[in-house]
């Protein structure tokens, strides 16, 4: 078993290159996101996925990203592109959850703090882990829009979560300090257009999470996401 840590795990989501997925990872990348939803600008085929995901290091997590698909679509890119994890970025079923987590596939739900599916039904899922953001967007997920991290917090002390939603250098010392995640997840703020990332950013976002100190009235355990 994993020994607990002291900063968040770090998902760099949205990679469409085997070259800048490697790089994230070396810089100390947790996980690996992969997105598979033709209207997002980030979409990536079957054959580059599993170019990416056959490269990764095993401690590194590959993490496939669906909305609203179907228990066979989702397995088939499990095992075409080896995936080691799904994120259900929908309005996706416990039922689903739970039929995928009967796979052997780790899963990881979407949940709002300002919309459904909820925060509040997080118990119905009983998914590995939860994703959280506040849905102020077009498209499911983030949309690079800031938000009141501290929604997240009580949150965070029942269920082992992920927090996503505008994320970058400039602000994600706060978002941590105030949320306390046991992971976070960054996409476009460390881009330098969508799918494809800039490096420094990546590096500097990456060292800043590495130096963040919680604050003794808020630590509490973190736990191991990826």
């Amino acid at each position: 078993m994993k020994k607990k840590q002291e900063t968040p795990q770090i998902k760099i989501c949205g990679l469409t290159r085997v070259d800048q997925a490697l790089k994230c990872v070396e810089l100390g990348a947790d996980a690996i996101g992969l997105v598979f939803y033709p209207k997002s600008p980030r979409n990536i085929t079957d054959m580059k996925a599993k170019e990416i995901c056959i490269e990764l290091p095993s401690k590194v997590s590959s993490v496939g990203v669906f909305v609203n698909e179907s228990f066979e679509f989702i397995m088939d890119k499990v095992n075409r592109c080896h995936l080691k994890t799904v994120q259900l970025h929908g309005n996706e079923s416990p039922a689903l959850v739970r039929r995928l987590q009967n796979e052997d596939v780790k899963v990881i739900k979407l949940l709002y703090t300002e919309n459904e599916p909820s925060t509040i039904n997080a118990k119905d899922y009983d998914a590995s882990a939860y994703i959280v953001e506040c849905d102020k967007g077009i498209l499911p997920g983030g949309n690079a829009m800031s938000w009141n991290w501290g929604k997240a917090k009580e949150f965070g002390k029942a269920f082992p979560f992920i927090l996503a939603g505008g994320l970058s250098l400039e602000n994600i010392k706060e978002a941590v300090t105030t949320a306390i995640p046991d992971a976070v997840d960054v996409s476009s703020g460390v881009e330098f257009e969508p799918g494809r990332k800039d490096i420094e950013k990546v590096r500097a976002f990456i060292k800043a999470v590495s130096q963040i100190e919680i604050p003794i009235e808020n630590k509490r355990n973190l736990r191991v996401i990826f």
